[in-house]
């Protein structure tokens, strides 16, 4: 699914440089997706605002027009880690990057600028918080500054998951840089972060791009949680010698849990914030360059890997929200085969969730949203119909059933709701569509609350009809059932007020037809055997194949250790795979296989030639 305004094509000249950039410096012969739409955009002088998943190429949309246009690119990032590896995989392409960041001694951040000064590079990589300070915005606005472009740009705005204040400063840029054009770039943003992007950044002035967010090959389950360490070891111990990520909601449980995997054998490691920098770079390098490796991680992990063969993502812990599940499981089945994404949750995961949130340092409004963000994740795992459909409707994607999740595998027993629901839309209804999933609940069961006191509500027609047939917690999962299938939804940017949808209103006429489930989550039951619809991309390698392939990795790891870089920033995966597939015999055979820039041909081409040459013999 793509939605932007119009087709833009930009100067001739820049249409030439991006095709030369794209194969010399990048080494690939094709756009993907919509990249060549959203980079002509940017060429022609337009602002770009683009909703790209996880493995889609996002930094290519910004990377090609800054070096298609020439001089200075800013480019806005949250994290020093992701920051610095972008810049050395940009180097080793023989692209002028740098960064300027906290994570730097000064003298090496001043003689940065420095070089910035004198024209020497193109693409400089800053935090929002460095850029907006005054004394950098005066420096910069004396150079020609040809580009912006904004990465994981929820940041940016109030509704978003991962709201980061500084980010708001971002929204002056336009005042600072007139007729520059900036590019945001996201993997996931509901429909209010969007349009809060758009008004806050652009001013509505932008060309919008969404890419869809359906990844079919992902089969997507959710389970009750028990006895949580039983319930991860079943599922690890079924899939042997296969590259995964576990995530967990502490650092402790990390450690406890690659430990817990390492007593039975399987190849783990700890991933969190805790780590020195040097341990998190050597564990990095070990996930990429190793097969058969879990990676047991925090939210710290994830962010700018790129594995493609990550067979499954297992949640430990309730995430904090839709767009942060969506993310952490699109690190899994990059390669289009076949991949899973299991989570375990129970009453004690929204209990903490909901501490979390009471604890933030933020003021009451924030706090409503993140509640409604936790509750849409909640009906998503309380789910009673295709699984799928729950998570593409709360980014606005409509889906039939999918075949490649729990529900679809095994359907669940259902009762018609139709009356239920019809209860639940009166008490919308005659509250005016103003009040939140609690205060429902509470006119629904005839609670004497302060609130059903001052607002009259007591008086309703409504109040008190479901008790005797629900409790609080009965009424909570029909509630989030009825969102979940689409009836109703949640004003996230508003004050978390439940609203009867279209579809809602359908159901009233008699045009549609709502079943649900009792019980709040279904027992596991035995999963039958899927065939995905997404075929893989990578090579069919033979197991002489996969002999190179490990020589070619470990060549890699060698060459990552003597640069201090991770291994994906020297070769990406899917470029080893295709060398140990082809296995060519001259350098000009080698440069041919995608991914292989100019520069990274001159720097380590025949380095890898030779490992292919001695492995062939």
């Amino acid at each position: 699914m793509e939605h932007h305004q119009n087709k833009i094509s930009p100067d001739a000249s820049f249409n030439k440089k991006k095709w030369q950039i794209l194969k010399d410096i990048f080494g690939y012969s094709s756009f993907r997706g919509n990249q060549e739409e959203i980079i002509n955009c940017v060429l022609s002088g337009q602002n770009v605002l683009a909703l790209m998943p996880t493995g889609a190429g996002k930094s290519l949309c910004f990377q090609i027009p800054a070096l298609t246009f020439g001089g200075l690119s800013l480019v806005i990032s949250p994290l020093v880690a992701l920051m610095e590896d972008q810049v050395a995989n940009l180097k080793l392409s023989g692209v002028q990057a740098d960064t300027i960041n906290s994570g730097r001694p000064r003298t090496q951040n001043i003689e940065t600028w420095r070089m910035v000064q004198r024209g020497e590079i193109n693409l400089l990589y800053l935090a929002p918080e460095r850029l907006m300070d005054k004394r950098m915005l005066t420096a910069l606005a004396r150079l020609p500054v040809n580009l912006i472009a904004i990465d994981e740009a929820h940041c940016l705005s109030q509704w978003g998951p991962s709201f980061r204040p500084e980010y708001a400063m971002l929204g002056t840029l336009t005042q600072h840089f007139e007729n520059i054009p900036i590019i945001a770039l996201t993997a996931t943003a509901d429909e209010a972060t969007r349009k809060d992007i758009q008004t806050q950044l652009f001013n509505g002035e932008n060309q919008l791009f969404v890419s869809g967010f359906d990844r079919p090959n992902i089969h997507l389950s959710v389970t009750q949680k028990k006895n949580w360490k039983e319930q991860l070891l079943d599922f690890v111990l079924k899939r042997p010698k296969t590259n995964g990520i576990i995530y967990c909601l502490s650092r402790r449980k990390t450690e406890d849990v690659a430990e817990l995997l390492g007593e039975k054998n399987i190849n783990a490691l700890a991933y969190h914030a805790g780590l020195t920098t040097r341990e998190r770079t050597e564990r990095q390098n070990r996930f990429l360059t190793e097969d058969g490796l879990v990676m047991v991680a925090t939210i710290a992990f994830g962010m700018g890997i790129d594995k493609a063969n990550i067979r499954y993502v297992f949640h430990t812990d309730l995430p904090s929200s839709i767009e942060a599940y969506y993310q952490e499981i699109g690190r899994a089945g990059r390669d289009g085969a076949p991949a899973e994404a299991h989570m375990i949750f129970g009453a004690g995961d929204i209990r903490l969730r909901r501490q979390f949130i009471d604890e933030e340092d933020s003021d009451n409004d924030r706090k409503w949203r993140e509640n409604q963000r936790l509750d849409a994740l909640i009906a998503y795992a309380d789910s009673m119909t295709c699984r799928r459909q729950a998570l593409l409707s709360y980014f606005g994607e409509e889906k039939s059933s999918c075949n490649t999740c729990d529900i679809c595998d095994n359907p669940v027993d259902l009762i018609d709701g139709t009356q239920d629901a019809f209860m639940v839309f009166d008490a919308i209804f005659e509250t005016g569509e103003l009040y939140g999933q609690a205060h429902i609940i509470d006119v629904l069961i005839g609670a004497k609350t302060e609130k059903t006191k001052k607002t009259g509500h007591q008086a309703l027609d409504c109040y008190g009809v479901a008790r005797g047939s629900f409790n609080k917690e009965s009424l909570k999962s029909l509630i989030r059932q009825m969102i979940s299938t689409g009836f109703l939804e949640i004003d996230v940017a508003g004050y978390g007020s439940l609203s009867i949808t279209q579809k809602g209103n359908a159901l009233s006429r008699g045009k549609e037809s709502f079943f649900y489930r009792k019980e709040s989550i279904p027992a596991p039951k035995p999963k039958r055997q899927k065939t995905f619809i997404q075929q893989p991309e990578k090579p069919d390698l033979s197991d002489n194949d996969e002999t190179l392939l490990s020589a070619l990795k470990e060549r890699r790891l060698e060459l990552a250790r003597e640069k201090g870089v991770p291994a994906f920033v020297i070769l990406h995966d899917k470029t080893l795979e295709e060398m140990a597939y082809y296995k060519p015999r001259t350098l000009d055979a080698l440069g041919r296989i995608k991914g292989i820039g100019q520069a990274k041909m001159n720097n380590f081409g025949q380095i890898f030639l030779n490992v292919i040459l001695n492995k062939a013999h």
